[in-house]
This record gives structure tokens, sequence and C-alpha cells, in this order.
């Protein structure tokens, strides 16, 4: 059972970031709330994009909003992502991640097939921004963070940053 309210913003290193997400059977008002709860916690912490790990559940489902506003929110349930097109290099953060940017590599162009909050399969192609907070977003659902697309150098460069994100990790789950 799925409580809608308990959910939150979660946390690198959170075990739920780097777990493969569940396949979701039914869309339905439960799930619709779940999508409606995650596009305000997308808008409250600025990000323009959130992923089922991230609000602390392991099902495959998130939403983007390229411009930050609920209005423009769009729901992706079940989905497939096939990137395709140039590599491009881009900064990229991560709302789990506070504080931490880094150049990652990514395709300019993907193509997503999706189960919508109708329960309707579409798809939909994407390239610049949309395309690749799709392909961040869908790293999620495999459990996979740029902490892991990141060169050693940016590692190098954060290390402190995320030993410090494990210790207020480690505190929050012991109170």
């Amino acid at each position: 059972m799925i409580d809608v309210q308990k959910c939150k913003i979660t946390r690198y290193p959170a075990p739920v970031l780097a777990e493969a997400a569940k396949t979701i059977e039914t869309v339905d008002d439960t799930i619709r709330l779940l999508a409606d709860k995650m596009l305000d916690i997308m808008v409250e912490t600025k990000g323009i994009g959130l992923a089922g790990p991230q609000a602390g559940l392991p099902l495959r489902i998130f939403v983007i909003s390229t411009d930050g506003t609920k209005e423009h929110g769009q729901v992706y349930i079940n989905p497939a992502i096939e990137p395709y097109g140039a590599i491009d290099v881009n900064e990229e953060g991560c709302l789990s991640l506070p504080g931490v940017w880094s150049k990652i590599r990514r395709h300019t162009q993907c193509r997503v097939r999706a189960t919508g909050l109708d329960g309707k399969e579409f798809t939909q192609d994407a390239e610049g921004l949309l395309a690749r907070a799709l392909q961040h977003e869908n790293d999620h659902l495999e459990g996979r963070l740029i902490v892991d697309r990141m060169s050693q150098i940016s590692k190098i460069g954060y290390r402190s940053r995320l030993k410090e994100l494990r210790e207020i990790y480690e505190k929050s789950i012991q109170s």
C-alpha cells in the first residue's frame, strides 16, 4: 500500500535510490495522487523532474516540467527510453544530491514510450533539455545517479560533499 502523504524528497545514499524500480501494474487513483504529490515535491524543491525512488517509492514513474511549473508537468509511468543523436556534455544537478553539479554525457535526443495517467500508452520524441531530463529521470528508475556518471575528477572534487550527505542520511535514520 502506498502512503502518498508520507512521500518526500529522498536523499543520497538512501537504498531506494540504488535499486531498480518496480513496474506499476495498474494506473488507479492512488497512482494519480502519487503523480500529483510528486509534482508538488518537484516544484517545492525547484526541480524540473522527480522519479518515484526520489519520492521514496521504488516505482517506475517520473514527472517532468522543463519550466519547473506544475501546470506544464508531464507524468511518465513505466517509461522506456531510446536515446539517439549526438552526445552532448552538460552540467546536471539532482534533487537527491543537493550541492552536487557535474558535467554529464547524454544523447541530445530520445524517444520515450510510457503510460499516462489515463492508462493509455503514448510515444514522445524529445530533444535538448527535455531529452536530458528524460534520460536523467530514467536513470533513477534503474538505480543510477549522476554520481555514477561523473568523471573520477568530479567524484574526487565532491568527495567531502558526498561524505557529508552520507553522514546526514545516517543521522536521519537513527533518529
